[in-house]
């Protein structure tokens, strides 16, 4: 018994602490472009606050880029930093944008697991914007982007 009850406090600290360093690393990075959370709220609707801001998830289907394939190119909904070209994305059939690689520089990504994926951020701003899974199209990256839509802007190409 003693055994089980030292082990619940083992795991209980380790959880605390990586949380706690989770929290502090997040609050210590400064990107380019940085408003306060009032500031964001303001230009953000209340969903795209909650993904980009909040870390949140859009429900699967809802968003008109999931079936765009216009030629141009995804920028972050929240500074309007390239994110992703429209030649990278795909049918993934999971109800979200889907890419098979970002515009090198202008994602970081962090934290994560297998199986919920690496999360993604605007490199410029730190907006959340989805996470990448490793069940991509094996003829090219092998990488799924699965980006919440509500966090993108589409700019078309002009021919």
């Amino acid at each position: 018994m003693k055994k089980i009850i030292l082990l619940f406090i083992t795991v209980g600290l380790i959880s605390c602490n990586g949380n706690a360093q989770k929290e502090s690393k997040k609050a210590s990075k400064t990107y380019k472009v940085t408003k306060t959370e009032a500031e964001w709220k303001s230009q953000l609707s209340a969903l795209e606050y909650h993904v980009l801001r909040e870390e949140g998830t859009e429900r699967a289907f809802t968003s008109p880029l999931n079936e765009n394939y216009k030629k141009g190119v995804y920028v972050c909904k929240a500074c309007n930093t390239p994110l992703f070209k429209s030649e990278n994305k795909f049918d993934s059939g999971t109800g979200w944008p889907s890419f098979d690689q970002e515009i090198k520089g202008n994602v970081a990504f962090s934290g994560g697991s297998e199986y919920y994926g690496i999360e993604e951020h605007c490199a410029t701003c730190g907006g959340h914007i989805g996470h990448v899974f490793n069940d991509g199209p094996k003829n090219t990256t092998g990488k799924r982007h699965c980006i919440n839509g509500v966090a993108l802007k589409f700019i078309p190409k002009n021919d």
